[in-house]
């Protein structure tokens, strides 16, 4: 794999040198003056392609799978090549991708940076190692070696280094690890601090991270719910200039409905409404996220709009027939061409993905193809199709709505939980109307039956007889009179004597005519066979189990977050006040919003030490949880600021909690603010204070890996 420009004769393809003992093989030495004399003998090849070290070292480690094996000393053993080489058609170790082979080839080029000789270690060679550990899951040392790269200036290429990305995002903390790194690298581009008229800045500029990169960490974050992270990208994105296209619009749609964003949803609706390459299943997902956000704020009038927006499209869609017909079969053509699909389809479009995803992920192409493709078109393309797998996975998680031949419709999901949340708002009368409306444009359950009658019914088996009477008034003003019937029905089915005979009140008060006898037999055969009504159940099933959303939550968290964005931090502390005084408990979006501001304007440690000690005694008071994205703000602002007890508080909640740690960015941060920190020997008076503070300091400095 690494390449030594030198010319090496054996005596035959087939001998093996090894130094390797632990490998089994029978090992030899070759001075560089035996190598030369063989010049007579037949040569294996002109370039070796498996060496961690250029042509400057002096030696060079080759085993058969093409695995450079650490020497004790890098400085050692001057003059001598240590080859070896069973195959030497094959001496590329990455194509195997053994993880035991790449995470020794990492401990080679770790031990060189240690020892000072990363000038000695070609750009190409590290990344197509890193390449191959993030094939294998080794999201850690994959990003290591990428983060040397940057820091000795061997600026590796977007269309390279994305490609290592998308591997990392197929795991949790490789996903985390890939938003850090745009971060990062995204920081040296940020506000016009590089001239890209200026030919030395080329290199850098080749490294600036696009579009497709954005889209890949991104994706990640949102599978594995870092989206607080995530919304830092899309605010460093035009400070770069990376503009969007149709993939990340759809994503960022995703984020801002995660985060509570309503308005940066409204924001994208003209984007996407005016988008002409979106698919039935983009926009499928944009408006599943703004009726989610709807749903998230409270904001029933705008969601049951939605719902009968989208009814009464689908309505005139189906009564225009012949315009309808045509508009089918187009759309089925396009599907069939361009692989939009949706309903059933889409599980085998999945299916695909997976699959194709774990071919790409079991295979690496050989050192030679890598080092021809100059401009690594083959490895940003399998990014791309790890990409697509990413946002497959994204379409998953589409709940509230589906299309049905490019037609936007409900799914029984959202009716399920706007019944919920009008019940729990105590808005009976508008759910009445809404659902009377929404049977006018379309039936929800079967044609003999009445979804307000099951929430009739569902409201009377959890005693809500107040929220029933009402609901039943409103059916009467309405005429609608044959759902009486069907609430006996499902009140006789279910075996609830009680709701039953408060319906024949109901049914007497109204004059409404009972059933015969003969119905009753029938309703009675129905309990028998243990019927029930499957959009109930579900209602039920939600109230049960689906906690109840403080929609004042979402409103508080976004007036804090617009302050902390702004640096107005003592606005953000009125506003976090408030929303305590008026009974809204803070969650960990709101912690983490006060936490990032201080961090932005400096200085603020104290504040922040003062901050955590109200979230350790909030959290044990309420059912707050942290979560990493907070626990990683705080244990940034305090290894910056030097409050090292409460650091390793925080370490010691996030291994508890086995959440993942980037130890090389807190290593970096140490290096940075406390290099010089506690080097010498400890003084011989101290106070009781100044001891603790040290012993502190050398904990987190032995827990980040530098003593």
């Amino acid at each position: 794999m690494w390449k030594v420009r030198r010319r090496i004769s054996l005596g035959s393809p087939s001998v093996l040198f090894t130094l390797l003992t632990d490998s089994g093989h029978n090992s030899a030495r070759i001075s560089r003056c035996q190598v030369q004399d063989c010049c007579s003998c037949k040569s294996v090849y002109d370039q070796v392609g498996c060496s961690l070290l250029s042509t400057r070292q002096t030696t060079v480690l080759l085993n058969p799978n093409g695995f450079t094996y650490p020497n004790r000393s890098l400085s050692s053993t001057a003059g001598t090549i240590l080859v070896q080489a069973r195959d030497p058609a094959k001496l590329s170790f990455a194509e195997s991708l053994d993880p035991k082979w790449l995470e020794k080839a990492y401990g080679l080029v770790e031990q060189a940076f240690e020892e000072g000789k990363q000038n000695l270690l070609e750009k190409e060679p590290l990344i197509y190692l890193s390449l191959g550990l993030s094939k294998c899951g080794l999201s850690v040392p994959a990003s290591t070696i990428l983060r040397k790269l940057v820091t000795t200036e061997q600026y590796p290429p977007v269309t390279a280094w994305s490609a290592i990305l998308a591997h990392m995002s197929l795991s949790a903390p490789g996903a985390y690890l890939a938003a850090e790194l745009i971060l990062e690298i995204g920081y040296l581009f940020q506000d016009g601090r590089v001239d890209p008229h200026k030919k030395v800045n080329a290199p850098l500029i080749a490294m600036r991270p696009n579009t497709n990169a954005f889209n890949i960490a991104l994706a990640g974050c949102l599978l594995f719910e870092t989206t607080r992270k995530a919304e830092q990208l899309l605010d460093m994105m035009p400070r770069i200039g990376v503009k969007a296209d149709a993939n990340l619009l759809i994503i960022m749609a995703h984020i801002y409905e995660r985060n509570g964003r309503r308005e940066e949803v409204r924001k994208l609706q003209r984007h996407i409404d005016e988008a002409v390459n979106l698919s039935d299943i983009q926009f499928r997902q944009f408006y599943n996220c703004l009726l989610s956000c709807h749903l998230k704020f409270g904001d029933l009038n705008s969601a049951s709009k939605m719902v009968l927006e989208m009814l009464q499209k689908a309505k005139e869609a189906r009564n225009s027939l012949a315009a309808s017909m045509l508009s089918f079969n187009a759309a089925e053509h396009d599907r069939s061409t361009a692989g939009q699909i949706s309903g059933q389809n889409v599980s085998y479009r999945k299916l695909d993905d997976l699959e194709n995803n774990q071919l790409i992920q079991n295979h690496i192409m050989s050192y030679e193809e890598f080092t021809k493709d100059r401009n690594f078109v083959n490895i940003e393309a399998e990014a791309k199709r790890v990409l697509q797998t990413l946002l497959s996975k994204l379409q998953t998680q589409v709940e509230l709505i589906t299309t049905e031949h490019g037609i936007l419709q409900p799914t029984e999901k959202i009716y399920v939980k706007l019944v919920k949340a009008f019940l729990e708002a105590g808005k009976t009368k508008d759910l009445a109307h809404f659902l009377i409306k929404a049977e006018k444009e379309d039936s929800l359950v079967s044609h003999d039956d009445s979804a307000l009658g099951h929430v009739i019914t569902l409201c009377i088996s959890l005693g809500w007889l107040d929220r029933a009477h009402d609901l039943l008034d409103e059916m009467r003003l309405a005429g609608i009179q044959a759902a009486m019937r069907t609430l006996m029905r499902s009140r006789i089915v279910q075996k609830d004597t009680p709701g039953a005979l408060y319906l024949f009140k109901e049914m007497k008060e109204a004059k409404i005519p009972r059933s015969g006898h003969q119905e009753f037999e029938m309703l009675a055969k129905g309990c028998a066979e243990n019927r029930e009504a499957g959009l109930m159940a579900k209602l039920l099933q939600e109230i049960k189990e689906g906690q109840s959303i403080d929609c004042g939550v979402h409103d508080w968290n976004n007036v804090i977050h617009f302050f902390c964005k702004k640096r107005l931090m003592q606005d953000a502390e009125k506003a976090l006040k408030k929303m305590r005084s008026l009974g809204h408990l803070p969650n960990a979006q709101t912690f983490h919003s006060m936490v990032t501001g201080y961090a932005a304007i400096g200085g603020k440690y104290t504040e922040v030490t003062e901050l955590w000690g109200e979230m350790k005694s909030f959290a044990s008071a309420t059912s707050m949880k942290f979560d990493q994205e907070l626990l990683d703000s705080v244990l940034y602002t305090f290894v910056r600021g030097g409050f090292f007890a409460r650091a390793n508080e925080v370490v010691d909640m996030m291994e508890k909690g086995n959440m993942f740690i980037d130890k090389y960015k807190f290593r970096t941060l140490f290096l940075k603010y406390h290099k010089t920190l506690y080097k010498g020997k400890a003084p011989k008076f101290q106070t009781e204070a100044q001891l603790k503070k040290r012993e502190a300091a050398l904990a987190l400095k032995k827990w980040v890996g530098l003593s």
